[in-house]
């Protein structure tokens, strides 16, 4: 079927935002896009959407590190917890995302590894978001560091272990969390950067030298910037110092105003710029849900007041949505939609190499676009062409 968005407000493209167009869909791509004056004569037969001049048209947004949503979790390891996670999700206008797992014994993970791939051979179909991937988050990491995850199911990095989990996840795991000061820790990213999975520094004790190490090995990205990571010190930059120095680093960043105040997220903007960044939720179960006791990684988290934290205070995850990182990452740095949207959406695409598919507004991409009303609250989303949600 054939989909015409007649569009009077501001439509986001890659390089420039431009009002009063068009964009065609067909058998589930962006098929043309231009001027709203061409759009009836060039596809008369089309079924026809018409977004307000107070709406912006934005490419789906695109979520490297989420846990769950909706009451389901990647670590369930069945194929309804990804079906939920994945249906709720437009409502936040996020349409793709990689299952992310958590430190876990080692059988409960292999099993979410083989339920994401058997969940995209057999469910991943359009009108919901697209699992695309897997980040695995722990368990080669720093129990110095650990947050929340369970410290007992905390291991060095282990090529041999990782392969036999690539091989469950048939191919799928996209982003691997490690720490590069462990024994191991540089082989290891080696190894990843060598089959093009994306290394990413987080859950670290690491001091600068060893974060240069990293990145000389293939490090090109860093898990949750401040969070479960050395900071910065005038006399030794620590992790978070040279996550900001390596241009070689994306960074990821939970702008929900608590995991990082508004000032440092102001601050990181100025020394990495939009292209050196990427907004993630880190979301787990209690998104979209009331305050109450959830699990997460088999912890009591509370979540009330925005936050979800474990008994000791510790946060866990969040509760936070993509549209509201977006409107968030605006606020708080003052930059404008364009580059608020290439956090969401240009750079995770192309960080994890799907920008060919998806990430921006362009003929012969995934049609994957959401709707934002003036408030940045989401007024509709389409998936792979079809509408996966409605605000009514």
């Amino acid at each position: 079927m054939a989909i015409l968005l007649k569009i009077k407000g501001r439509i986001v493209f890659e390089n420039e935002v431009k009002t009063n167009q068009y964009i065609f869909i067909k058998d589930g791509k962006i098929s043309a896009a231009g001027p709203l004056a061409d759009a009836s004569r060039l596809h008369p037969d089309a079924e026809v959407y018409e977004i307000g001049e107070s709406e912006t048209v934005v490419p789906g947004f695109i979520d490297l590190h989420i846990h769950g949503a909706a009451g389901a979790d990647t670590m369930d390891g069945t194929h309804e917890a990804l079906r939920t996670i994945a249906s709720a999700l437009p409502a936040e206008g996020t349409t793709a995302f990689l299952a992310t797992t958590i430190t876990q014994e080692h059988g409960n993970i292999e099993n979410a590894l083989k339920n994401a791939a058997s969940y995209c051979e057999a469910e991943n179909r359009p009108g919901k978001a697209e699992v695309v991937g897997v980040h695995l988050e722990g368990p080669f990491i720093n129990a110095k560091r650990a947050g929340a995850q369970p410290r007992e199911y905390i291991i060095n990095p282990d090529i041999d272990l990782f392969k036999h989990w690539q091989s469950s996840a048939a191919g799928l795991i996209k982003l691997v969390t490690t720490a590069p000061e462990l024994e191991n820790g540089t082989k290891f990213i080696e190894y990843l950067a060598s089959t093009g999975v994306v290394a990413s520094i987080g859950h670290t004790d690491a001091v600068y030298e060893e974060v240069e190490k990293a990145v000389k090995a293939g490090a090109r990205h860093v898990t949750h910037l401040y969070n479960g990571m050395r900071g910065m010190h005038h006399r030794e930059p620590g992790t978070a110092g040279a996550a900001l120095l390596f241009k070689e680093l994306l960074v990821e960043m939970i702008v929900d105003g608590i995991h990082i105040s508004p000032e440092m997220v102001k601050l990181s903007l100025s020394a990495k710029g939009p292209d050196g960044m990427v907004l993630v939720t880190d979301s787990m179960r209690a998104k979209c849900l009331n305050a109450g006791i959830y699990d997460l990684g088999g912890q009591d988290v509370t979540v009330g007041d925005g936050r979800a934290v474990l008994a000791d205070g510790t946060l866990a995850g969040s509760i936070l949505k993509m549209n509201d990182a977006v409107r968030n990452a605006a606020d708080f740095s003052g930059i404008g939609l364009l580059d608020a949207v290439r956090m969401a959406s240009v750079n995770p695409a192309k960080q994890i190499g799907i920008f060919d598919k998806k990430g921006s507004i362009a003929p012969g991409k995934d049609a994957d676009l959401a709707v934002l009303d003036s408030n940045m609250e989401v007024s509709a989303t389409w998936c792979r062409g079809v509408l996966a949600y409605k605000n009514e």
